[in-house]
């Protein structure tokens, strides 16, 4: 089954297609599409490749027609400890418990924080909002506040500025400052532009430390606030772009 594109949106595969719509994540839209239970203009589809318009091609699951969700943009306060998943085969807390007994399309997690890390995670069914504040040309700005496992002196705190080379990869840091310290060890407030796998927590190693605690306080212009942990709260409309103002993005408009 094969379709013309034509005039209007552009063609996307039906997996994608799921997705956007919020209907599921696309490795959900693909088992759909496996056992059989997703239809395409009344016939059924098998490939979760199929290229399609959304808005013009018509697709059901279970018999039931899918339309585009409303558009939800959430912050929630990440506990330390909860994966930043859907499903877990090990039966491990996920952040989709924080979202029980709210009525919602699918949304996805933008970006990750490890299951170690807590603090702010947006959460969305806009993909294309999702995929312009990871984009690496946006270059958003993360802060977090990092406690560390010593004071440091000011020959650390240039090292966590300067970023580090670890395993072929370059990591750099946007600002590091002290926020605070006791007599063994310190708060640290951290500013990143990428998000490098345990970035953060490399950059420290290479400096001598180890971090204790690791909570994201803000994207782009957006704060955490005093949001509890665990909560989740709705965006309101003057606050769905403030994590892209400040990036390379905005630097470049």
């Amino acid at each position: 089954m094969s379709r013309h594109p034509g005039p209007g949106p552009a063609p996307v595969s039906l997996a994608r297609a799921l997705s956007k719509l919020g209907y599921c994540s696309r490795s959900q839209a693909e088992r759909l599409i496996a056992e059989g239970r997703v239809r395409v203009d009344g016939r059924l589809a098998r490939d979760p490749s199929l290229r399609l318009q959304i808005g013009r091609a018509r697709i059901s699951v279970d018999g039931e027609p899918i339309r585009a969700e409303q558009r939800v943009y959430l912050m929630l306060n990440k506990p330390r400890g909860m994966l930043t998943t859907r499903h877990d085969p090990q039966g491990r807390a996920t952040i989709y418990a924080c979202l029980d007994g709210m009525e919602l399309p699918f949304v996805a997690p933008v970006g990750r924080l490890d299951q170690a890390s807590e603090g702010l995670l947006l959460l969305s069914n806009d993909s294309r909002w999702a995929n312009t504040i990871l984009a690496p040309a946006s270059g958003v700005e993360k802060t977090y506040h990092v406690q560390i496992d010593r004071v440091p002196d000011e020959a650390m705190m240039q090292r966590l500025r300067a970023g580090t080379i670890d395993d072929g990869e370059r990591l750099t840091t946007k600002a590091a400052s002290l926020l605070r310290h006791g007599p063994r060890n310190a708060w640290i407030e951290m500013v990143i532009d990428e998000g490098r796998n345990r970035q953060i927590r490399r950059i420290v190693e290479a400096a001598g430390g180890e971090v204790l605690r690791l909570v994201r306080v803000g994207i782009g212009a957006l704060p955490l606030g005093d949001l509890a942990k665990g909560a989740v709260r709705p965006l309101q409309p003057a606050e769905i772009e403030l994590p892209l103002q400040g990036g390379r993005r905005q630097a470049a408009e």
